[in-house]
């Protein structure tokens, strides 16, 4: 089934120039990008999207680090894209990660993980209407 899902390239992998190799794995995993474009996140904007996370003792650090520089915000589509591209990704700590994985390749540390991928489809929905209207979408 075609789905529809949200992915960030976080600012650590922005600042080494990754965003096209990150793109590249994404693609090669059967996923298509019709939805991009580079922003720098506003303190609000992080604190909004992150909100979930607001109680938690790394809350504050989270917001910095997203804040820090670009990220790139997508809107990736293909057949059970949301499960696609979070076993794309790789476990969240990139020392546990599988091979091939973006995280793997590429991330640093668990908390700079050089992306984020929606966790369900209701998340996606969400998320890619927090930085995306339906006409920047071209799928």
């Amino acid at each position: 089934m075609t789905e529809r899902t949200f992915s960030i390239i976080k600012p650590d992998a922005t600042e080494k120039n990754l965003t096209g190799a990150v793109n590249a794995v994404i693609e090669a995993a059967g996923l298509r990008i019709v939805a991009q474009k580079r922003i720098k996140m506003s303190r609000a904007q992080a604190e909004k999207f992150y909100e979930v996370h607001s109680a938690r003792p790394f809350f504050g650090e989270l917001v910095e680090f997203m804040t820090r520089a670009p990220v790139v915000v997508q809107v990736l589509e293909g057949d059970n894209a949301v499960a696609r591209y979070r076993e794309v990704m790789g476990a969240t700590n990139p020392a546990d990660a599988a091979e091939g994985t973006i995280r793997k390749l590429y991330a640093d540390s668990v908390g700079e993980n050089s992306v984020h991928g929606s966790d369900s489809l209701d998340n996606a929905r969400i998320e890619i209407a927090q930085f995306f209207t339906d006409d920047e979408i071209v799928g």
